[in-house]
């Protein structure tokens, strides 16, 4: 990502609660940047660790995972496998050379749209942050690049 770029984020988010708290954010007119690109997933506990890789590599400069409170999972532990799988992730990309901190987790229930709105903007600020520390690599087919 170049510093004067808006950050490329795709938000990976529970149908139940994290999607519809991002639905309720764009039907309540809550302000959030553009860049930020949505998939809802029938649950957290389902965001397999190769998806987050996969939008690296695609070209995404961070990657936002959002369920359920824990102990409000629709499925009952989801969102507690995806802590799990999440950890381990973020333990994955500072071993190929990424910064943990583009991959963002967080809990978000359907009643919280501007939460969700609020969130897309720290997230956004943080990636821009990381931008200016200095030069982020990026993860391509190829391997990591400058």
């Amino acid at each position: 990502m170049k510093i004067d770029e808006e950050p490329e984020i795709l938000a990976l988010l529970c149908k139940w609660c994290s999607y519809a708290g991002a639905d309720l954010a764009g039907t309540s007119r809550f302000k959030y940047p553009p860049n930020v690109k949505v998939v809802k997933f029938p649950c957290s506990g389902r965001i397999d660790p190769v998806i987050i890789f996969k939008a690296f590599i695609e070209g995404y400069d961070g990657v936002l995972v959002s369920g359920c409170h824990p102990g409000d999972c629709h499925y009952g532990t989801g969102n507690y496998h995806a802590r799990r799988k999440l950890g381990v992730a973020r333990k994955l990309l500072e071993t190929v050379g990424l910064h943990p901190d583009r991959l963002y987790t967080t809990w978000i229930s359907a009643s919280e749209g501007e939460k969700f709105a609020n969130v897309c903007e720290d997230f956004t600020a943080r990636l821009k942050d990381l931008a200016e520390q200095k030069e982020e690599k990026t993860l391509s087919r190829e391997g990591l690049r400058e």
